[in-house]
């Protein structure tokens, strides 16, 4: 992980398919701590779950791989994701 400020974005992924009531939350929050990363994972009303994660690019990136991996609980269909700066405003990461 580098330090570099100029390295550092803010990951919104909308996790589309069968994830909610499945762990999926709790799962993403684990390889996000395992990462480093700070946000948080949200079930919306749609049946969507939302990940926001800032960090380094890698470790952004590194979620989102994880996230599309087909390892993760329930079942993925498609992960549409938005690449920002970071705003600097999540500390640890949660569950909502």
């Amino acid at each position: 992980m580098t330090d570099n400020a100029d390295d550092l974005v803010r990951l919104t992924a909308h996790v589309h398919g069968l994830v909610q009531g499945v762990g999926f939350r709790w799962w993403t929050r684990s390889r996000a701590l395992e990462l480093g990363l700070v946000g948080y994972a949200a079930n919306l009303a749609d049946g969507r779950v939302l990940v926001v994660a800032e960090g380094s690019r890698a470790d952004t990136e590194a979620l989102l791989a994880a996230l599309r991996s087909g390892d993760t609980p329930g079942s993925v269909d498609v992960v549409v994701e938005r690449v920002d700066p970071p705003r600097g405003d999540l500390r640890g990461f949660v569950e909502k």
